[in-house]
């Protein structure tokens, strides 16, 4: 991602007109790499978050907070007592480092002025928060490192804050446009342009290299050693260009979206090398474009990790079903030729004149085949003929049996199968703890996790979601199990419209009619938002079966969410979320 360091430099100067001057009121940390500052500014109050995570560190102000745990770890702790009702004063960058300091006026244990420090590293997998006192030294941070990972920068309380080692390149917002030309021009060994450029420039990521690069040569590969004359006077100006916007900080936040929508990279210039592949969106901020890039992908992960234990469970019981059913398979084939036992037996009680004891088999005409076509039949020499008719009886009848425990055991096993991997959807789309802790207690009231004194006080169930299609018809979606029950048998009207992907799991959609005869729009709307909450909702023309509540009815003992309906017709739809009048 392009989180640069002249990225950065837009982002600070944008937090910076919007925080100077702002108090903080209260600091959580819903995670071990986050921290949320909840901060009075002029215009009202707002949210700002710091993220060391490896894969999205940041800062910004967000519309998103995570949800906060029940007690705060030590550093939040920390952070509380020594930040809240601070103001903040200044936020700066060293150079184009990716380092923001964020700087609070506040006050120390006696009551005199002091001027701390959250230095914001943003690295990758070395991205830290570190907490530095008026004096430069470290209070705390988020992420230690001690002598026994690395020996080269220590970050540990009571040490003096260093910056981290620098890169030998150049800064923009110090040299000149022909300085960065020349080294660029001279580089020590044939290289390809935009390389060159990131091995130079200070701040810049691969996605503005190659930009830059697309711009000069229009896409064409060229080295360092064989740049013309035209290509220098392009690559002049366009250093010139990029240096202006960064030191002006004129750049506009864009980020770089799929044809579906799905957010690629983030930029502070306009991007043309990926032509018509790609979708070139503008944000109204810096903060808005990282709010809206990360919420998605954090969302998923951070669920992901809460929900671990639970996936975990529900993978073992998958795995645990599929076993079982093919070795039931596996039992049920070795009865497919049951009769065949019984014929053995009719054949030898038929003819059990010209069976003696002791033979090890018979050759007899089998009378059920037209042709008379002769059967051998294998016997026990210690039993008598009849006792040997009577145990091809027997093991006919125990054959019959075990078909019939069988079948109703696969059955069984296949319904539990379709009702884990509704759960797995369900888990797939929580965004809340709240929803995980209703598909905890689920599974705890069908008996897949032991009730504990820490799980029984169940909460009160959240509401469906609530979708508007574009013809202004309520679209009501279930978050799981459970909901999906209340939804379709409680909360619905006999004459709603229920819709569901159509063997595939998902959530269970009610398109609300008051009475109205739908229209063709609403219901193609609302068959795209039963397939956008379903596993198919990365896939195209998805086939989402509908039909009118009062068809829809739950057998006796069924598991949650399981249904059955009749008089269905079906939609084939791309899952989608958004309509005008949305």
């Amino acid at each position: 991602m392009a989180l640069d360091g002249a990225f950065l430099h837009h982002l600070t100067a944008e937090l910076y007109s919007e925080l100077n001057g702002a108090r903080v009121s209260q600091i959580h940390q819903p995670n071990r790499d986050e921290l949320i500052f909840a901060v009075r500014t002029r215009t009202g109050n707002k949210k700002l978050l710091i993220s060391a995570r490896a894969n999205s560190p940041r800062v910004h102000l967000t519309q998103h907070a995570p949800e906060n745990p029940s007690s705060p770890p030590m550093l939040c702790m920390l952070l509380r007592k020594r930040l809240c009702g601070a103001k903040v004063v200044g936020l700066r960058q060293p150079e184009l480092e990716r380092i923001v300091f964020i700087d609070f006026d506040a006050t120390n244990d006696l009551g005199d002025p002091i001027r701390l420090t959250l230095a914001v590293e943003i690295m990758g997998k070395y991205s830290n928060i570190i907490f530095i006192d008026e004096n430069g030294n470290i209070i705390d941070a988020l992420k230690r490192v001690d002598p026994t990972m690395t020996t080269q920068r220590l970050v540990l309380p009571s040490m003096k804050y260093e910056l981290p080692p620098q890169q030998d390149k150049l800064n923009m917002l110090e040299c000149e446009p022909d300085e960065i030309l020349y080294k660029i021009k001279n580089f020590p060994k044939p290289e390809k342009l935009n390389k060159a450029i990131l091995s130079v420039i200070q701040g810049v990521s691969p996605i503005i290299c190659r930009e830059l690069e697309y711009l000069i040569t229009n896409g064409e590969d060229v080295y360092t050693d064989t740049l013309s004359s035209q290509y220098l006077k392009r690559l002049e100006y366009y250093i010139g260009k990029l240096t202006k916007a960064v030191r002006e900080t004129s750049g506009a936040p864009y980020f770089i979206a799929e044809p579906k929508g799905k957010p690629k990279d983030i930029s502070f210039m306009g991007v043309t090398q990926y032509g018509n592949a790609m979708v070139l969106k503008r944000a109204v901020t810096f903060s808005e474009l990282l709010d809206e890039f990360y919420y998605e992908r954090d969302k998923a992960d951070r669920i992901k990790v809460k929900g671990q234990d639970l996936l975990k469970l529900l993978t073992n019981s998958s795995e645990r079903l599929l076993r079982k059913i093919n070795t039931q398979r596996a039992e049920l084939d070795q009865c497919a030729d049951r009769e065949q036992l019984r014929i053995n037996g009719d054949l030898l009680q038929a003819n059990l004149h010209r069976i003696e004891k002791g033979m090890p088999y018979i050759d007899l005409e089998n009378f059920y085949d037209e042709n008379m076509a002769v059967v051998r039949i294998k016997l026990d020499p210690s039993k008598t003929p009849s006792q040997n008719a009577q145990k091809y009886y027997k093991d006919y009848r125990k054959a019959k049996t075990a078909e019939q425990i069988l079948t109703e055991q696969i059955d069984l096993a296949e319904k539990e199968l379709i009702y884990i991997e509704n759960v797995f959807d369900s888990l797939s789309r929580a965004e809340t703890e709240r929803e995980l802790a209703e598909i905890r207690t689920e599974l705890i009231q069908t008996g897949y996790i032991k009730a504990s004194k820490s799980n029984r006080k169940e909460q009160r169930l959240l509401p469906p979601l609530e979708f508007t299609t574009s013809d202004g018809f309520k679209v009501l979606v279930g978050r799981n199990n459970r909901q999906n029950d209340i939804l379709t048998l409680k909360t619905a009207n006999n004459n709603d419209i229920w819709f569901h992907t159509k063997f595939i799991p998902g959530s269970h959609t009610v398109l609300v009619t008051d009475g109205k005869e739908p229209t063709d729009d609403a219901l193609v709307q609302a068959a795209q938002i039963a397939a956008y909450h379903s596993k198919a909702r990365d896939s195209s023309q998805v086939p989402v079966d509908y039909t009118q509540i009062r068809n829809v009815s739950k057998p006796q003992g069924a598991k949650p969410g399981m249904v059955i309906f009749v008089k269905n017709k079906t939609l084939f739809v791309t899952p989608s979320i958004n309509f005008n009048g949305d």
